[in-house]
């Protein structure tokens, strides 16, 4: 019947009475007949319903007579036909009417819709598919719905009640109950005075009772929940409670609007106790084809603001804005959008629902048009960067004004257009390739200069001495040919690379020395003249020969292991930037070459693990140095503070130049998989200088069965003039999954070592029964400005839904 009205019966209910062995076929007999106008039936081959025609009935029974059009039968009745089977005591057919009177032990069973009914009484008309069942329960089972979020289960929808009534393809059931729990003793019911179901469209329920192990939980006079492939329709969403929240209490109320087939609105209200009112919008649409959108806007009024070890009246309103969104445009032209907005990095702290969101500094919105050709690719980009410098905001000025800045730097493009031409022949017959790289557009970029305390990591300043600020829409021109080749000699790979890379900026920097004396640092201003650097660019990479062995020796790896080492060179020469290098002001990557000369070594280990016909790579480590024969980068190091540049970028992820340097740490990435469902990963850097690991990131994983373990540590051990120290330990424990039945935990914690203390934990505790699911999830934060916990809770059921305010991507797992 629906979701709600056919659930499982495992036990207490009649068996489905066995196939009988007579027919009669629209008024043809098939028993002899008696002086009494009474038949006893013969056992003849029965023809299966499949090979029936609709106006084929199959009528059989221990006993027979007919009165016309009227079939009559006593003892194990059975009509069969294309779609339908019944079964009872006692049966009347009417072949002209098509009316069925069936009682006693009744049994139904609808071939189409895969559902069963047991009644006393049953009062059916086939052609209309229109009747009333009595004293009736039945099952059906239900599509399984596989999606994150949603408990997946495969026990059928169970109903029980006094009476219920079939009207083409809608079923109303009245005084009784629902569920798609086992039978008997059902995990839960939902008992009402009407049910009013129609089969892969919706199911209502009126003046209905929801009962947990036979606990009322809560009452509703109308509900509603869709059975479509694509659940749609309008209406009220179960509300969100949650006992102990950063201000308290907290209610929400949401209403969903389904505006048409291709739009939708869904809006959440938060009442924190009076303290706070949040509110959550969430607007997607498919207009048509290959163009959908989904944006998401959260905004928090925070009224009072009262925080314990805050100041009276401090209080953290603000909204952030989340978009993604796709469009076709023919003839291979298509569009993406993933915007970001958040109005400040006090917000974001306070009320963001993801820790790796909250502590996250930069904010990324991008859009852009492109579309592919032979041989090369064109993108039209519109882009916005947005990088959190400190929660200090708004600064004092020197002058001890208050500025109208943002704490953040932000870089806008306006746009950029960009052709990449990727490498094609330019001869048939000689292996030389030619590619580019161009782009023009309009640009800007604007920072506040502060003092040296917080611009080094140390106690936070609180004077900002002026803002760096380019004009609205600075043009920039770059064209990057190169051409490249490929030859071999003595077993060794060469391949060497030339081109050019110029560019135009419609503005450049200077040093302020004035400011930088009161920084500490040098700051620079924004100075007007167009600004060409030209560079020019060889490199040469050198694949030489991989060493190898087999060890045919059975190990727990497998049958046979190899050990490969994969030496390579690569040499690189920048020239043409010079001291120019300090005048580009930076918008994004390609703003960082400079003059280099310099020499790179890597050293791959690999070993490969073979069983039977499977070989797997269970094992890497891969070293890297770099030799610089230029260590100025041609007058563009500025001593005494960091400094970053392609060259060092496209090696580490940590800046290690604070002078003239001639070579760079050591780069060391570990991977390894030795034995199936264990993960390591180590990539560090050695600094020769310090003779010191400076920086690691550390992550082992592991799963057995349902068991799953991670834990990583994350330091930072470098000159703080470069970056700050930092040291940072995470696990992770988990038993179970989503839709495993019984009990599933995880836990995981965050703990930063320079701070001593835990900065984010969470707890998971999850019971799943044949039938639905109670999740518990604990949060506590201690980062920055945010002090709270939280408990979230949310009730599933089995393929229908999950009801609570722990959201589905917000749960650890």
């Amino acid at each position: 019947m629906a979701w709600l009205v056919l659930v499982n019966t495992a036990s207490a209910q009649p068996p489905s009475p066995a196939p009988p062995a007579a027919a009669l076929q629209t008024g043809v007999t098939a028993p002899v007949a008696k002086a009494d106008n009474t038949a006893q039936a013969t056992a003849p081959q029965l023809p299966d319903h499949k090979t029936l025609e609709l106006t084929q009935w199959i009528f059989w029974a221990v006993y027979q007579e007919s009165e016309g059009p009227v079939k009559k039968g006593r003892g194990n009745v059975q009509l069969e036909g294309k779609a339908l089977l019944a079964q009872a005591d006692e049966m009347e057919f009417n072949e002209d009417t098509h009316e069925v009177v069936a009682t006693g032990n009744v049994y139904y069973h609808s071939f189409e819709k895969n559902e069963q009914i047991w009644c006393d009484r049953m009062e059916y008309n086939t052609e209309e598919q229109k009747g009333k069942f009595y004293n009736v329960r039945g099952e059906s089972m239900p599509k399984t719905v596989v999606r994150r979020g949603i408990l997946t289960g495969n026990s059928p929808f169970h109903f029980e009640g006094k009476w219920a009534e079939r009207i083409g393809d809608k079923y109303l059931l009245y005084d009784g109950w629902i569920t798609n729990c086992k039978i008997p003793g059902p995990w839960w019911k939902l008992r009402g005075p009407k049910f009013d179901i129609i089969p892969e469209d919706r199911a209502l329920a009126y003046r209905s009772r929801f009962l947990l192990r036979k606990v009322p939980i809560f009452y509703t006079p109308y509900f509603y929940h869709s059975l479509a492939k694509r659940p749609r329709h309008s209406g009220f969403m179960l509300p969100n409670l949650v006992a102990h929240s950063q201000r308290g209490p907290m209610v929400g109320l949401g209403y969903y609007w389904a505006i048409s087939r291709s739009f939708d609105i869904a809006y959440r209200f938060f009442d924190y106790n009076t303290a706070a009112f949040a509110h959550h919008v969430d607007i997607r649409g498919k207009p048509r084809p290959g163009t959908d959108f989904d944006v998401i806007l959260y905004g928090v009024q925070d009224r009072t603001g009262v925080i314990p070890g805050t100041s009276p009246g401090e209080h953290y309103s603000g909204f952030n804005v989340y978009a993604l969104g796709h469009l076709d445009l023919g003839h291979g032209w298509s569009g993406t959008a993933n915007v970001n907005y958040v109005s400040s990095f006090d917000f974001r702290q306070e009320w963001s629902g993801s820790f790796n969101e909250a502590i996250g500094s930069e904010v990324h919105s991008i859009g852009s048009v492109s579309k592919d050709f032979s041989n090369f690719r064109v993108d039209i980009v519109t882009a916005r960067l947005e990088n959190f410098q400190s929660t200090e905001v708004p600064l004092t000025e020197a002058n001890g004004q208050t500025p109208a800045v943002t704490n953040a730097v932000i870089i806008h493009k306006l746009p950029d257009v960009e052709v990449d031409g990727r490498d094609h022949a330019i001869w048939k017959n000689l292996p030389i390739w030619f590619s580019f790289y161009s782009a023009a557009g309009l640009l800007s970029r604007s920072e506040p200069i502060f003092n040296s305390d917080l611009n080094l990591g140390g106690p936070q300043g609180n004077t900002l001495y002026e803002t760096f600020r380019t004009e609205q829409f600075t043009p920039r021109l770059e064209l990057s040919p190169h051409i490249t080749s490929a030859l071999h000699f003595w077993h060794i790979d060469l391949v060497p690379s030339a081109g050019i890379d110029e560019a135009v900026y419609g503005q450049s920097q200077a040093e302020n020395a004035a400011v930088s004396q009161q920084v500490g640092y040098v700051a620079y201003q924004v100075v007007g003249g167009k600004l060409v650097t030209s560079a020019r660019d060889f490199s040469l990479d050198l694949i030489f020969p991989s060493l190898g062995r087999v060890f045919d020796k059975k190990t727990i790896f497998g049958d046979k292991v190899k050990h490969v080492i994969e030496p390579r060179a690569t040499y690189r020469y920048v020239g043409g930037i010079g001291s120019d290098f300090d005048r580009v002001v930076r918008f994004d990557e390609t703003d960082l070459l400079s003059d280099t000369n310099e020499l790179e070594f890597s050293l791959a280990n690999r070993l490969y693990a073979k069983r039977g016909d499977s070989v797997r790579e269970i094992l890497t480590w891969e070293l890297k140095e770099k030799q610089y024969f230029d260590p100025t980068f041609g007058g563009a190091v500025v001593s005494g503070q960091s400094n970053l540049f392609a060259a060092t970028a496209d090696l580490s992820a940590y800046a290690f130049l604070l002078g003239p340097r001639s070579n760079s740490p050591v780069v060391s990435t570990l991977r390894a998989s030795p034995l199936n469902g264990l993960g390591v990963n180590w990539q560090a850097d050695y600094d020769p200088r310090f003779h010191a690991i400076v920086d690691s990131g550390f992550a082992v994983d592991y799963h057995w069965r349902k068991y799953f373990f991670s834990a990583g540590d994350y330091e930072v051990h470098t000159n703080p003039l470069l970056v700050p120290y930092a040291n940072q330990y995470r696990a992770r424990v988990q038993y179970g999954d989503p839709n495993n039945r019984g009990w599933n935990a995880g836990v995981e914690a965050v703990y930063d070592y320079r701070l001593g203390k835990v900065e984010y934990t969470t707890t998971l505790v999850t019971y799943n029964t044949d039938c639905c699911g109670f999740n518990v999830e604990y949060r506590r934060y201690n980062a920055g400005i945010r002090d709270e916990s939280q408990i979230m809770f949310s009730f599933s059921i089995a393929n229908v839904n999950t009801f609570g305010n722990l959201k589905k991507q917000d749960r650890l797992f």
